[in-house]
């Protein structure tokens, strides 16, 4: 009803869940970090709680886009089941053969069978019960016993409980503290500050199309006291004010429209909810804390500096003269099978930025030769030695210790060597050096799976258990292990404990095969989009007509929305620069940094 008259292309505060709309807050990003640690590691069973409308759901999905590849799910989203229907969901999510009319006895029989096997074969199962507050004792009973099922050394089943805070009651009870002790880590989800309702809103409206603050700093405060931050009820009022400003003809909510808009969804005005202080400090088991906006991200955003400046892309036409630099999705990317899952993503959606550069340049296969940052200033990467490789204790020990070289001027000489680049700490933001060497940079917050699946060395920002934020290079995986750089030093850490301490920021970069890497969406024109036109017809097959035409047309953006259907991203036309690396690795171009190479 109001979104036109906003600028918007839909609602941005639907209680609906929506993949494109994925926000991690910090508190997410740490029960987030919590349930990978769980899974990653053996004899993990986590408790994960939270009010009504905090994000539980938000953490759960976004964990399913991130599981390691060997690891193997039974979701229970119906927990009022009788201790035998638990036990036979169980088998059915795991794909375990039942005889029928089979005894208890017999379906865990099965079951252990089952996780024998994917033990023996590396594979990792968890069993993930939701709405846990609701398991009878007797299903709770059933699940204490299923933590019997282990080898010598660890646990066969993985278990996390996640529920309401009815839960942390009923696991309190002295008939169930056996199964209590048995829980390795809790994490009670809090609901978002203020700071981070701030960017809540701002990501929501990103993703919807906006151009625009339609909240007032005031307003936004006022949404946050009277939703006492949590995320649902932050939709809510947010729908309704700006339902009000629309039938006002305002373009912007103020305070007193939110204010409105929270009495007429409480019928009250509503007192901001009491807070708890978080526990993560003392529950993170050795993993970083997720301050996604820490200074590693802020260093990495300074290079990404531009006259040029950023600009956010609308779903609308991009002229020709448009802006080189722009917004790019938060999560999502085509599948990428030999390193991870993607779940849909956007070009038009926020979370990172995409550095183009002036008219790219060919060039051979690159070698992984990272030099010396002082060197850099006087001699070509490619003349440098290749980093000596060392084992290592655990990633996070050494992070701890301050025993790797983990710099920004350090990483962004690694990377940029890989790709045989110079880099020069002195000479400016290192994108701009990159885009004057023919290559562009993408700055992104997303998901294990859009990174494995952009298949690109990639500088991960990782944090230690003290909160200290560090940047090294991702560069190749293999075999479920990972190649990092740091300074000279190449180490080999499995992703699984990679994984624990990245919390979704990277830098990648790519060469853009025509133009200079621009989001291009109806209404463009220029030989870039002509090269779009032609690969997409060489890729399926068959012309996209007209053949020589340079405009963005209907029958280009459908072609695109094809192909991002084919690769799994969200089929929304617009060719930014997800779009454009994907079509990169579906051509199989030379000259391309890879993280895996074909088998």
């Amino acid at each position: 009803m109001y979104a036109s008259f906003f600028g918007l292309n839909e609602k941005p505060f639907s209680i609906t869940p929506d993949p494109r709309y994925l926000y991690l807050g910090r508190r997410h990003a740490e029960a987030l970090a919590h349930l990978l640690y769980g899974i990653t590691e053996s004899g993990g069973f986590i408790q994960l709680t939270g009010e009504v409308g905090t994000g539980k759901t938000t953490v759960v999905r976004s964990l399913l886009e991130q599981l390691p590849e060997h690891a193997e799910v039974a979701l229970v989203l119906n927990p009022r089941l009788s201790p035998a229907e638990f036990l036979l969901t169980i088998c059915e999510e795991l794909h375990v053969e039942v005889p029928d009319r089979s005894s208890p006895k017999a379906v865990v029989d099965a079951l252990n069978r089952h996780l024998l096997e994917a033990h023996a074969a590396g594979r990792r199962v968890v069993l993930i019960v939701d709405e846990a507050q609701n398991l009878s004792a007797d299903v709770l009973e059933q699940i204490r016993l299923l933590t019997n099922l282990e080898t010598a050394k660890q646990k066969l089943l993985q278990i996390i409980l996640i529920g309401q805070p009815e839960l942390r009651e009923v696991l309190a009870r002295s008939d169930l503290r056996q199964l209590a002790q048995r829980i390795t880590g809790r994490y009670h989800l809090e609901p978002l500050e203020a700071d981070e309702l701030r960017a809540y809103v701002r990501h929501r409206l990103e993703v919807a199309g906006s151009r625009a603050e339609l909240f007032t700093p005031g307003a936004v405060k006022a949404l946050h006291h009277h939703s006492g931050g949590v995320p649902r009820l932050v939709n809510v009022i947010a729908d309704r004010a700006l339902l009000g400003a629309w039938a006002r003809e305002e373009t912007v909510v103020s305070p007193a429209m939110a204010r409105k808009a929270a009495s007429e969804v409480f019928g009250e005005p509503r007192r901001r909810s009491r807070r708890r202080v978080p526990l993560a400090a003392l529950l993170m088991l050795g993993i970083a804390l997720a301050i996604l906006a820490g200074v590693g991200t802020a260093l990495l955003r300074e290079h990404f500096a531009s006259p040029a400046g950023i600009s956010t892309v609308q779903s609308t036409g991009v002229p020709e003269a448009a802006n080189s630099r722009a917004m790019v999705p938060a999560s999502g990317a085509a599948p990428v099978p030999a390193l991870g899952l993607a779940e849909p993503a956007r070009d038009d959606e926020p979370g990172g930025a995409s550095a183009a550069g002036i008219a790219p340049v060919s060039a051979d296969d690159a070698g992984p030769a990272t030099p010396d940052p002082a060197a850099m200033a006087h001699q070509n990467p490619a003349a440098e030695s290749v980093p000596v490789r060392e084992s290592a204790p655990p990633l996070a020990e050494r992070l701890a210790l301050g025993e790797l070289a983990t710099g920004t001027d350090q990483a962004f000489t690694a990377l940029l060597g890989r790709w045989q680049l110079t880099y020069r700490p002195t000479a400016g933001p290192a994108c701009e050096q990159v885009a004057a060497q023919g290559l562009q940079c993408l700055l992104q917050r997303g998901t294990w799976g859009e990174l494995a699946a952009l298949n690109r060395p990639a500088i991960l920002v990782l944090s230690d258990r003290d909160g200290r934020e560090h940047q090294l290079v991702l560069n190749r995986v293999s075999d479920g292990m990972a190649e990092l750089v740091a300074g000279q030093q190449a180490i080999t850490v499995p992703l699984g404990e990679l994984l624990t301490l990245w919390f979704g920021e990277y830098l990648l970069l790519w060469r853009a095969e025509a133009g200079d890497g621009r989001v291009l969406a109806r209404g463009a024109t220029g030989t870039d989009v002509l090269w779009l036109r032609r690969v997409l017809g060489e890729l399926r097959g068959a012309p996209v007509l007209p053949a020589d035409s340079r405009t963005y047309d209907p029958g280009l953006e459908a072609a695109v929305r094809e192909f991002q259907r084919s690769r799994r991203l969200a089929a929304d036309g617009i060719a930014g620069a997800m779009t454009l690396i994907s079509v990169n690795e579906a051509l199989d171009l030379p000259g391309r940094e890879r993280l895996q190479d074909d088998t």
